[in-house]
């Protein structure tokens, strides 16, 4: 007889919960027919956050990719005119991505996609439980960093 694996329940439910996340934001986006994948998604979350157009090898970083990913993700969105590849006026080799404003307002309503599948997620949880689970997320966020402070 084995015994139980409570961290093994634990990563299953984990990577359960993420696949249902992803189903459903990817359900929420296509309700609102923006034509921009999950993935294209997070980077023109991530574009936002930067005062003046990366590089797509800053922003292969930043989501944690390889280079080659931004290029396929970028292709699309430019497709769709959400983004745009702008010369660097300090070095012409350089190429830099910028929103548009058809982009920014893609990330608007994003935004909407995104808080209405959070809150059909977190609907089955009390007002407790979600500053719980909040502060559970923090730690397992953050790790050992977090203990730290």
């Amino acid at each position: 007889m084995t015994t139980p694996d409570p961290d093994g329940l634990l990563a299953e439910q984990l990577l359960r919960l993420t696949r249902r996340v992803h189903r459903i934001q990817k359900r929420h986006l296509e309700e609102r027919d923006l034509g921009v994948t999950p993935a294209q998604s997070r980077l023109l979350r991530t574009l936002a956050h930067y005062a003046s157009p990366p590089r797509m090898a800053d922003l292969a970083e930043r989501l944690e990719v390889v280079p080659r990913a931004v290029t396929t993700l970028v292709d699309g969105l430019e497709a769709g005119g959400k983004v745009r590849r702008v010369a660097d006026p300090a070095n012409r080799r350089v190429t830099r991505i910028e929103l548009t404003d058809e982009g920014r307002a893609a990330l608007r309503e994003l935004r909407g996609a995104r808080r209405s599948a959070a809150e059909e997620i977190l609907a089955p949880l009390t007002e407790k439980e979600r500053q719980v689970l909040g502060v559970l997320l923090d730690t397992l966020i953050d790790g050992d960093a977090a203990q730290r402070c």
